[in-house]
C-alpha cells in the first residue's frame, strides 16, 4: 500500500474542512436554509500576551481558496463512502457538487494594523458556501497574522536597515505552514528567506548561509577549517561564512590575515555581543549575522548590550510562539443580526466597519461601529470590498506594496503601544449604533423554544 501524499492543493480544497462544516450544511440544506444569506466575522477576541497589535496577513491565499471552493465527483463518492451521511439529503449532494464561492468579501489590506475584536474579514455569501469556509480561512489568516505581527514587531526593533533573513522552515510547524511564515514575514519587512520554493513561487531569490556540517567534513577530510571556507568561497564569494563551529574568535583572526575580502559571517552561538565586538574588530568591513533562537525581545537586549550587528536570521521565534486565536463567527443571517452571548465568548451582532483616526499622521482611534455608517471627516474605513459576487474587485498586491503597508502602520501607531515592556492599549470604542443593536438583539433573540 502506497503512503497517502497528504498535501493541500486547490483541488483538494472542498475537503479540507472540519467534519462538522459539512455536517451543519447537510442539515442546512435538509431544512431549506442553505441558501440564506449570511455573514460570518473572522476576528481575535485578544491579543496574545504581551501584544498591543495584529498585521492583518494571509487574505490573498483565503481569496486563492474560495476561488476553488469545489468538490469533485471523486470527492463526492469518497464522502458517501464514509457512510456518515447516508441520511444527507439530495439538497446537500447538490450544492456540493455545484460549488463555487458566489458571496462578497470584506477584509483589511493586507499589512494593517488590527486590535482584538476587530474583524480582518467578512464572509458574505449562501449560508452552505459561508461555513464550509470557515476552518481554511481561520487556518490561513490565523497562522500568516502570527507571523506578520512577529516579523513586524522585528523589523520595528532592529531598525529599517537591519538585515532580516527568514529561516523558520525547519521550525514551522508543517511544510505547508512553512511556505505561508517565508510570505508573511516578507509582507511583512523581511528581506529575504531560505525557504527556496517559497522565495521562486514570489519572485525572490532565496538567501542563507551554510551549515557547521560543511566546516565538520572539510575539517575531517582537508584537514582545516580555513579549506571549508576557501572552498565556499570559490563557489558562492558573496555568501556568508558560519565561524562559530569552533573558535569564533580564531576563525575572524585568520580570515583577516588570509586578506580575501569577507563579504557576511554568522554567528550562531555564544556571547554575540562579546564575539560580535571581537569579529568587527578583525573584520571591519564585512557583515555580521547573528542567529540561533533569536526574537525580538533578545535583539533589543543585544542593541543595550553594544553588540555590533547588521543583520539576523530569525526561524523558530518567528513561526512558533503563542498563537493567534481567531474566531469565525455568524454576524448576521438573513439580514437578522444574531449575537452569541456565552460567557466570556459574546460577539457582537451585524455587519462591522472599522472607522481608524488619525491627527497628523498617528492613528489615535478606532471606533467600531456598523457597515451602513458614514465615515466622520478624520477617520478612514478600513475594510473594503474584495470580492463581489464570487469575482475578485482587487488586483493581487505584491509583496514590497503589503510590507510598505506594514512599515507604515506599525509607524502610524503610538510610540508606547510599540514598545515591547509593558505597552499602551489601544483604544477602540464602540458606535452608539453597534450599542445600540447589540442592545436591541439581546432584549429581542430569536425565538426560543
Amino acid at each position: 500500500m502506497p503512503y497517502p501524499t497528504l498535501l493541500a492543493t486547490p483541488d483538494n480544497y472542498g475537503l479540507l474542512t472540519d467534519l462538522y462544516q459539512l455536517t451543519m450544511v447537510s442539515c442546512y440544506a435538509g431544512e431549506g436554509q442553505a441558501d440564506r444569506r449570511a455573514s460570518f466575522e473572522l476576528f481575535a477576541r485578544r491579543l496574545p500576551p504581551g501584544y498591543s497589535y495584529l498585521i492583518a496577513m494571509g487574505l490573498a491565499q483565503a481569496i486563492d481558496y474560495l476561488n476553488n471552493l469545489r468538490f469533485s465527483e471523486h470527492q463526492l463518492e469518497a464522502l458517501r463512502q464514509t457512510e456518515l451521511f447516508d441520511r444527507a439529503p439530495d439538497e446537500f449532494w447538490q450544492r456540493l457538487g455545484e460549488g463555487g464561492f458566489t458571496g462578497d468579501v470584506w477584509a483589511v489590506p493586507e499589512g494593517t494594523a488590527v486590535f482584538a475584536n476587530e474583524p480582518l474579514l467578512r464572509v458574505e455569501a449562501p449560508l452552505w458556501q459561508a461555513q464550509i469556509a470557515e476552518t481554511y480561512l481561520l487556518n490561513t489568516l490565523n497562522y500568516q497574522t502570527l507571523v506578520a505581527t512577529r516579523a513586524a514587531r522585528l523589523r520595528d526593533v532592529a531598525g529599517p536597515d537591519a538585515k532580516l533573513l527568514e529561516f523558520g522552515t525547519r521550525r514551522a510547524f508543517s511544510p505547508q505552514g512553512a511556505l505561508w511564515a517565508a510570505r508573511a514575514a516578507l509582507a511583512a519587512g523581511f528581506d529575504e528567506t531560505s525557504n527556496v520554493l517559497a522565495a521562486l513561487a514570489l519572485g525572490r531569490k532565496p538567501a542563507g548561509t551554510m551549515a557547521h556540517a560543511l566546516v565538520m567534513v572539510f575539517t575531517a577530510l582537508e584537514g582545516s577549517e580555513d579549506e571549508a571556507f576557501a572552498a565556499f568561497q570559490r563557489y558562492f564569494p558573496g555568501a556568508a561564512l558560519l565561524i562559530d563551529t569552533y573558535d569564533t574568535v580564531a576563525a575572524a583572526a585568520r580570515l583577516a590575515a588570509a586578506g580575501t575580502p569577507v563579504a557576511a559571517v554568522r554567528l550562531d552561538s555564544g556571547d554575540l555581543v562579546a564575539l560580535s565586538q571581537a569579529v568587527r574588530s578583525h573584520l571591519p568591513n564585512t557583515k555580521i549575522l547573528a542567529s540561533g533562537d533569536l526574537d525580538e525581545y533578545e535583539i533589543a537586549r543585544l542593541q543595550r548590550a553594544g553588540a555590533v550587528i547588521d543583520g539576523y536570521g530569525l526561524g523558530t521565534k518567528l513561526v512558533t510562539g503563542e498563537p493567534v486565536n481567531g474566531v469565525y463567527k455568524l454576524v448576521d443571517i438573513d439580514g437578522i443580526p444574531v449575537m452569541k452571548e456565552a460567557s466570556g465568548k459574546t460577539t457582537l451582532p451585524g455587519r462591522k466597519q472599522i472607522f481608524r483616526r488619525y491627527e497628523g499622521g498617528q492613528a489615535v482611534g478606532d471606533r467600531l461601529g456598523l457597515l451602513e455608517e458614514t465615515a466622520a471627516p478624520d477617520e478612514t474605513p478600513l475594510l473594503q470590498l474584495v470580492v463581489k459576487q464570487g469575482q475578485v474587485m482587487q488586483e493581487l498586491e505584491s509583496l514590497d506594496a503589503i510590507a510598505a503597508r506594514t512599515a507604515a502602520s506599525v509607524a502610524s501607531l503610538p510610540a508606547n503601544l510599540r514598545q515591547l515592556e509593558h505597552p499602551a492599549d489601544y483604544g477602540v470604542a464602540l458606535s452608539d449604533a453597534l450599542v445600540d443593536l447589540a442592545a436591541h438583539t439581546r432584549q429581542h433573540p430569536p425565538s426560543q423554544p
